[in-house]
């Protein structure tokens, strides 16, 4: 299938883009003035986020370590508090079993 076929070609516009490793990704948008072209872009080669400044690159977002459910209750609860809710609910437990 050749152009006559598919139609006219767009017109194009390569932007440069560079990750925190160097890699350059040119990515191209259309050459339209309502097309907005984005600040950052994703590297397809080490996915970390990529910026229009070579000397600048963004940053790498920190991805947080899975965390369980008891660690999200220690944050928000004390050795204390743990013991006391421990000590209630035992205490309700002896009490249903008639103990």
């Amino acid at each position: 299938m050749g152009e006559s076929e598919r139609g006219d070609v767009a017109a194009r516009v390569y932007v440069s883009y560079w990750c925190a490793n160097g890699h350059e990704t040119r990515p191209s948008f259309s050459d339209e003035t309502a097309i907005e072209i984005p600040s950052e872009w994703d590297c397809p080669r080490c996915g970390f986020p990529a910026g229009q400044d070579r000397a600048n690159p963004p940053a790498p977002s920190r991805n947080e370590p899975y965390k369980t459910h008891l660690a999200y209750v220690k944050e928000r609860r004390s050795e204390e508090d743990g013991e006391a809710l421990l000590d209630e609910a035992l205490a309700a437990l002896r009490k249903r079993r008639g103990g």
